[in-house]
């Protein structure tokens, strides 16, 4: 049996207390914090029937290893996921859904990025997120921090050769579509609305070039001003959000 975890922060343990309260093994609370946001979430893990421990400051953080834990962390037991790429496949088509929107991230190995990665595909409403297991930071702490809740709704998928997986998703007939700062379309111009695939690579860096030559398409996030390149998760944003508004919001 898998080994008891820590999440911390209002977000994260809130989403565990509406999706899994049953797998909570017990908060700890800042009891000298008496804000507003803090008695309504002492309310909900009581009406959640979950067992809350007072604490004060260091032995959160001590628990949580980050001093950003909100005055909240909480021990909790793994909850079943998906383990596969090609299981999460075949059940949206068992589902009905033949439009499967997936977010590829190539180099990615900042948690507070990958936070922010899984965060914004949960809200656009991906079914997904893939990266490779040599080139890519796992979930952690900090990525289920910042990621306020979504590391727990959000599958993702670590790969061991991330090109092969993208020629199996080709099978699937999901389209590929990378970014490029010289990618001859914009996103605004690519065709979302079918199954799709969206590859992103680090900030800097980009794609690596066999990620590259395996996408089917390339695009680029339109540059008005001074700057060359937005953060990898604010370009996720772009093109996620893109795709929802096309398939109709």
């Amino acid at each position: 049996m898998s080994s008891p975890k820590v999440l911390f922060g209002f977000h994260a343990v809130g989403v565990r207390l509406k999706t899994a309260p049953q797998s909570i093994i017990e908060i700890y609370y800042e009891v000298t914090r008496r804000d507003a946001r803090m008695r309504q979430f002492i309310d909900r893990a009581k009406e959640a029937g979950a067992r809350l421990i007072e604490a004060d400051s260091v032995r959160i953080a001590k628990l949580a290893g980050s001093h950003g834990h909100q005055g909240v962390a909480a021990r909790v037991e793994p909850v079943a996921q998906i383990t596969s790429l090609d299981e999460l496949l075949e059940n949206l088509e068992a589902a009905g859904i033949d439009q499967p929107l997936l977010l590829v991230l190539d180099g990615v190995t900042d948690p507070h990025n990958l936070g922010a990665c899984l965060r914004v595909a949960d809200g656009a409403g991906a079914h997904a997120v893939i990266a490779p297991k040599d080139h890519a930071v796992g979930i952690n702490a900090t990525v289920a921090k910042v990621a306020s809740g979504a590391a727990e709704t959000m599958p993702y998928f670590m790969v061991t050769n991330l090109a092969r997986t993208l020629n199996e998703l080709k099978e699937r007939n999901i389209w590929i579509i990378g970014t490029s700062d010289d990618a001859p379309q914009s996103i605004y111009q690519a065709d979302l609305k079918g199954p799709v695939a969206l590859v992103l690579g680090a900030e800097g860096d980009g794609m690596r070039q066999l990620t590259r030559k395996t996408c089917d398409a390339l695009v680029s996030i339109p540059m008005k001003g001074a700057v060359e390149s937005l953060n990898v998760s604010v370009a996720s944003g772009v093109c996620l959000y893109e795709a929802l508004r096309q398939r109709g919001g």
